[in-house]
């Protein structure tokens, strides 16, 4: 048996006192969090929703059209860009116009976009307010629209294609007009006034250029009722889509070979020039803006402001409006507002409740970077035709 020695017992009792006060203080100083157990973490959030699968793109080019229902054509799409790829590069690929392209992405270099760029493609389109008959163009969109006769079975298509329209100082005119001739493989003849501007630039022009690749009229042409004005292809399509020409309206090599050939002479052909479009179509009210033409602008920019305040208010005033409330239907202004200073090009249907611009944005089709259906462009310039003899009309003067 085993005792103690004497004294240890006062010992461990003292110690067992020291050790229960040092673990009371402890607990007064952690307000007893000692006994207590971890907090379990925070759940993790739920991971985002995934986006759309990637598809074969939609037609750009040609879509079904009644006049009494049909306000909106096209669906926006979005596709990712390619290493070797310029925005005008895609652009051409799906038949839309270098603004139209650069616009609806800012922020987003155009000559090196860059391997899996995310580029939306406004592909979907608000017809402008005009006839729908022969030929209709938006100068302030640089698009056109061409509404051809109803088929056999009585049903009718529209189709569209951007284009280039003239510069500062040399506009393209508004107002109506029809086809008065239609030249293969066209001679051009430039106008003093052309010719005067380009020898003053060092570029001087012969009194006629032949059919070929150097001719600016492509291997189409034309001329409308305005003398010298003319609808016509191009040597260079990468500016197809700017305001570049002499005040004609051009067009992609393989756009104006389709519509030449389906026009007839003395085809309508209506000019426009509306930056701000708004049509009904199915239950949602689609707005769709444009930057205004610069010498429609104030050089100012509060004055460009109260301009573009002005376009908005005065839309807002329409009928158009009333139908919203009159469905029951709900307007975010504050989307609608956006879309119009923004000018990106993009019809947003801004009557859908939850909208956004954003959302709208990123919940686009997610198509392929390949042609579409029905592309006119098979991916090249092509050749040139045979050169054609000059006749009467192709040597008179032009700009182009």
């Amino acid at each position: 048996m085993q005792f103690d020695k004497p004294g240890s017992h006062r010992r461990h009792s003292r110690s067992a006192a020291i050790r229960a006060a040092t673990l009371l203080g402890l607990l007064a100083l952690t307000g007893c969090s000692l006994l207590q157990r971890e907090p379990a973490p925070p759940p993790a959030p739920p991971p985002p929703p995934a986006p759309p699968p990637i598809v074969a793109p939609l037609a750009t080019h040609t879509f079904e059209f009644d006049p009494a229902t049909t306000g909106v054509i096209g669906q926006l799409q979005v596709t990712q860009s390619r290493h070797e790829d310029t925005l005008a590069d895609i652009a051409r690929r799906f038949n839309l116009g270098y603004d139209e392209v650069v616009n609806a992405n800012p922020g987003v270099d155009p000559w090196l976009p860059g391997e899996g760029t995310r580029i939306v493609l406004p592909t979907q389109f608000v017809l402008p307010d005009a006839p729908h008959d022969g030929i209709v163009v938006n100068l302030a969109a640089l698009r056109m629209f061409y509404f051809p006769k109803p088929g056999k079975d009585g049903r009718r298509v529209v189709v569209t294609y951007p284009i280039g329209i003239g510069k500062v100082g040399w506009a393209t005119p508004s107002g109506k007009t029809t086809i008065v001739s239609k030249r293969k493989n066209p001679w051009w003849s430039p106008p003093s006034s052309v010719r005067k501007e380009h020898a003053a630039e060092g570029d001087p022009l012969p009194a006629r250029v032949p059919p070929g690749p150097d001719n600016p009229l492509g291997n189409r042409a034309m001329n409308l009722g305005w003398p010298s004005y003319l609808i016509h292809g191009t040597n260079k399509p990468a500016g197809v889509g700017l305001r570049a020409s002499h005040g004609c309206i051009r067009m992609y090599p393989e756009d104006v070979e389709q519509l030449f050939d389906r026009v007839a002479l003395g085809t309508r052909v209506t000019v426009v020039n509306q930056p701000l479009l708004y049509r009904w179509h199915g239950d949602s009210l689609y707005v769709q803006s444009y930057p205004p033409h610069e010498e429609l602008l104030s050089n100012n920019k509060q004055a460009q402001a109260e301009q573009r305040h002005a376009l908005f208010n005065k839309a807002i005033s329409d009928d158009t409006w009333q139908r919203a409330r009159q469905q029951g239907g709900v307007v975010d202004w504050t989307v609608t507002e956006q879309v119009v200073n923004e000018a990106r090009g993009v019809a947003v249907p801004v009557s859908r409740r939850g909208i956004s611009y954003d959302g709208y944005l990123a919940a686009a089709r997610r198509v392929e970077n390949t042609l579409p259906e029905g592309a006119n462009w098979d991916g090249s310039d092509g050749e040139e035709e045979p050169a054609g003899k000059a006749s009467g009309v192709g040597a008179s003067r032009t700009r182009h």
